[in-house]
């Protein structure tokens, strides 16, 4: 069964949720939402990164490691009242004082014989008569049949009880989200940057009968491979079983002339005079460089990284080789998020005192 609603990218299904919850909050809207993605695009991401925005309790159930009686309890025999009551489990919202999220992870792989038991908080937000807080939000995730997930297609009386947010990964908004956010190694977000259609192969790997695929979640475990797996072999070796051999191998070639030509550090430190020499001569090497500068970024070290992103403009009149590669449109890339950057900490000061970025917005302007 298709998912019949627009495709957006997982930044934009994280401002829907944003708004969503901001709408609950404020007592206009009250609803649950449905992430639909194939496996390792960020739905888990997402929903903790909102409950860590939000302050709120985040309660995870895999829905399907548990039973119906998981969700509604156990019953106690009460002597004095001659009735059963069910008391809840600890793994649902029961605070009205503090704001909680209710994730329901794979919904659409949980057993047909859950389901009643998930319409109910879905729709009535209760199971037996343990209703929860006004203040818990609800979200549900799950993948689809054609993503090669166990699953089972949602009925209309499950799928009527939900906003329904289609998610698709998209490179720019992953590095700039996920990747740089979280801090992922900077060959990872110079090789997606410039082999985006490599940053999910879900689709391309299941029409060859593969196993392994590329995703946003396994691109996050390269990056922990590369900072933790010193020995190349042993690492080339472990990125093919994270992404498959054929994008391994590709990654690999590029990530030893990164790593080889990459000196972030050593630039920032090295005298103006000696930093036209030290910066890579490849577009991946380039590239690299800029988020590795982006994050080496702190309140002293940035208007040393503003002379050395400035720098971008000037290679081609030091070195022809440069004449081929998009040196400028690359610094003007690196500036924007620097500048986000350092909007964000307060270092905006550092722009305004600095001849280089002076000399680069001249520069940009006569291009």
């Amino acid at each position: 069964m298709s998912i019949n609603t627009i495709s957006i990218s997982t930044g934009q299904a994280l401002d829907a949720l944003r708004a969503g919850h901001a709408a609950q909050m404020a007592g206009s809207l009250t609803a649950s939402w449905m992430l639909h993605g194939r496996p390792g695009i960020g739905k888990t991401d997402i929903v903790t990164q909102l409950a860590t925005e939000t302050g709120s309790q985040l309660f995870d159930l895999r829905l399907t490691t548990i039973e119906p009686a998981d969700l509604r309890g156990l019953p106690f025999y009460d002597h004095d009242t001659q009735r059963t009551v069910w008391y809840p489990p600890e793994d649902l919202p029961h605070d009205p004082d503090r704001p909680a999220i209710l994730f329901l992870d794979e919904l659409t792989a949980a057993a047909p014989a859950l389901q009643p038991t998930v319409y109910g908080l879905l729709q009535e937000r209760r199971v037996g008569q343990h209703r929860l807080p006004d203040s818990t939000f609800i979200v549900a995730a799950g993948n689809a049949v054609e993503d090669g997930a166990i699953a089972y297609d949602m009925g209309t009386a499950l799928s009527d009880r939900l906003i329904h947010l289609s998610l698709r990964a998209e490179a720019n908004d992953w590095i700039t989200h996920y990747a740089m956010p979280h801090g992922l190694h900077e060959s990872v977000i110079a090789f997606i940057r410039t082999r985006p259609d490599l940053l999910d192969t879900t689709e391309d790997v299941l029409r060859r009968g593969a196993m392994i695929a590329a995703t946003p979640r396994s691109w996050a475990r390269v990056s922990a491979i590369l900072r933790s797996i010193p020995d190349a072999a042993l690492r080339d070796t472990l990125i093919a079983g994270t992404v498959g051999d054929a994008v391994g191998a590709e990654f690999a070639l590029i990530a030893r002339d990164i790593a080889s030509t990459v000196q972030a550090r050593t630039m920032i430190d090295a005298p103006a005079a000696e930093r036209p020499d030290l910066y890579p001569r490849s577009l991946h090497g380039l590239t690299a460089l800029t988020y590795a500068l982006i994050a080496l970024a702190d309140r002293d070290t940035l208007p040393r990284v503003i002379d050395v992103m400035a720098g971008l403009t000037d290679l081609r009149d030091h070195d022809r080789r440069f004449a081929a590669l998009p040196t400028q449109e690359l610094a003007t890339y690196g500036f924007e998020l620097l500048i986000d950057r350092a909007l964000a900490q307060g270092w905006q000061e550092a722009f305004r005192e600095s001849a280089s970025y002076s000399r680069y917005l001249s520069h940009k302007d006569s291009a």
